[in-house]
């Protein structure tokens, strides 16, 4: 008599998502005994953190970017899917994804945050944010084409405009962002002009609180004050933005209406949860808070649903202070890999307790050798905590031959004082520069064109400036 034995199908795991929830949920479970099928929009996985390096001419885009395929070539038991997933069926255990049906065991979802201007969508095109390559491509553009236009321009006043920076939200990557732009007019640009002293510009950081980075110790933010006025950065505390409209930024303080007129307006003031927050309330009944993240239970499942996990930015995890944990790569990191450590304990029948995040610190990067670190009963500020931050910024990147180029990169900008990607890409001819000469083109025009330039390798984009591509 023959006996055959049918070979049970490896655990499906689905992950939507390659940023670092998704990413370190797949590379924790690379040698476990189950079927991976990691998800993106993106074939890479983007560092954000340094992004707004990117932004000021610091770093190229694929300087902080790993192709998905390369991360995981040898992790034979993943595979990675290019593309969009648009529903989710929780009962047939399915994510849908331009056309195409995957079926899972666990679905994990770490799609990640979005910019939000608290309703005023209007001023996306206006103020634009920084969450992608394209994102810091275009402030890119933005930044160094209005040192170009004031180098053109005759006129005092419209000359004074293009000289002016508007950083709207005084978190970390504001503050980077304010710090970076300073250093670039007040130290690296100040011999490369003929007409323009760069030194003139000026630098307006907006912050609705009462202090800049108030995720970390008040002395420590106050030391960042310190070092972002003295780099010759404006801070306005308490102030709240009415308008963004013709060029003109409104804002609010003290009851008073004041306005200012600035070519370069940048967005850093808050974020909301990706587009599946509400793709899993639609198909679950999960509820989201005020921002779009999406409330999970202690072991990061959702309600009702134990074997869908959300991580990372999407995720509003609670259950520790009451306080949601920030949106940052140390929390999505430790989620992901304990979401990957639970999946592999429940196929052996265990489980473990609910997650605990390990604070490993607060950091913000103000300027060459100014940066303040807060490790709880240890605070840096200075050039210690400047060396601390390119040391775990270094770690966080994930292929070895990309921390290599980073280093290098930094070490001969550290000497030179030079920035070697300072390109501007898209159009030849820009709106600022057109505008700054002609003064024929009226707001509306401007902010069409604004957004309608060539993205990277001169692909066409949409109004946000991303690529007609499917979104992938």
């Amino acid at each position: 008599m023959v006996v055959s034995f049918q070979k049970k199908a490896p655990h499906k795991v689905v992950i939507i998502g390659g940023g670092f929830g998704g990413l370190y949920t797949a590379k924790t479970l690379a040698h476990a005994n189950v079927e991976i099928t990691l998800i993106d929009k993106r074939n890479f996985h983007l560092f954000q953190p340094l992004l707004y390096q990117v932004a000021t001419g610091t770093l190229s885009p694929a300087d902080i970017s790993s192709p998905l395929r390369a991360v995981f070539s040898k992790s034979k038991n993943t595979r990675v899917m290019l593309g969009e997933v648009t529903d989710i069926d929780p009962q047939a255990q399915t994510v849908i994804l331009d056309g195409h049906v995957v079926p899972y065991d666990t679905l994990v979802v770490a799609t990640g945050a979005n910019h939000s201007y608290f309703g005023k969508d209007d001023w996306k095109d206006l103020a634009p944010g920084l969450k992608t390559v394209e994102d810091a491509i275009e402030m890119r553009r933005r930044i160094f084409s209005a040192f170009e236009a004031a180098e053109k321009e005759s006129d005092p006043e419209k000359r004074r405009a293009l000289l002016t920076f508007v950083i709207v939200g005084g978190g970390p990557t504001g503050v980077e962002l304010a710090g970076a732009i300073a250093e670039l007019a007040y130290k690296t640009l100040t011999e490369d002009f003929r007409n323009i002293n760069t030194s003139e510009a000026k630098i307006l950081l907006l912050q609705g609180g009462d202090r800049i980075l108030p995720h970390i110790a008040p002395d420590l933010s106050k030391v960042a004050a310190k070092s972002l006025r003295k780099l010759g950065v404006e801070i306005q505390l308490n102030t709240r933005v009415t308008n963004i409209e013709n060029d003109i930024v409104t804002f609010k303080k003290d009851n008073e209406l004041t306005s200012i007129t600035s070519k370069t307006i940048l967005w850093a003031a808050g974020v909301q949860g990706s587009p599946m927050g509400r793709v899993l309330t639609e198909r679950t009944g999960v509820e989201c808070d005020r921002t779009g993240r999406v409330i999970v239970e202690p072991d990061l499942t959702i309600k009702g649903y134990k074997n869908i996990f959300v991580v990372g930015d999407l995720g509003n995890f609670s259950h520790e202070d009451g306080k949601p944990l920030p949106g940052v790569a140390p929390v999505a990191k430790q989620q992901g890999e304990y979401v990957a450590q639970l999946i592999q304990l429940r196929l052996q029948g265990y489980t473990m307790p609910p997650f605990h995040y390990n604070h490993v610190g607060s950091l913000a990067m103000i300027g060459q050798n100014l940066a303040v670190v807060d490790l709880g009963p240890l605070k840096l500020t200075g050039f210690l905590a400047w060396v601390f931050w390119l040391i775990i910024h270094i770690y966080f990147l994930i292929e070895f031959d990309t921390k290599l180029l980073v280093v290098f990169q930094w070490a001969w900008n550290y000497i030179t004082r030079n920035r070697r990607s300072r390109l501007i890409t898209g159009r030849e001819n820009f709106v600022t520069v057109q505008s700054a000469n002609t003064n024929l083109v009226d707001n509306n025009t401007a902010n069409n064109e604004a957004v309608n330039n060539e993205g990277v390798n001169n692909e066409p984009v949409n109004n946000n400036g991303h690529k007609f591509l499917s979104k992938v």
